[in-house]
């Protein structure tokens, strides 16, 4: 996934997303998917290819994510 992939993109809010808006924006394509701040969309966003985005939310629906 590419910066110009993301000029049209759709992104959307968390659906954890509280009234104070402190959450993040998503987009997912078939390749990848990329995560930003709502806050701050303009200061870029992080991009994950197709197997590691699998791999991250695979780790996070089994609970093996810790807060710190």
């Amino acid at each position: 996934m590419t910066l110009s992939d993301l000029t049209c993109a759709n992104w959307r809010k968390s659906s954890r997303s509280g009234a104070g808006n402190d959450c993040v924006e998503l987009v997912v394509a078939r390749i990848g998917a990329a995560v930003r701040d709502s806050k701050h969309p303009e200061a870029g966003h992080l991009v994950f290819e197709g197997a590691g985005w699998d791999a991250f939310m695979g780790v996070v629906k089994e609970g093996r994510l810790v807060s710190a």
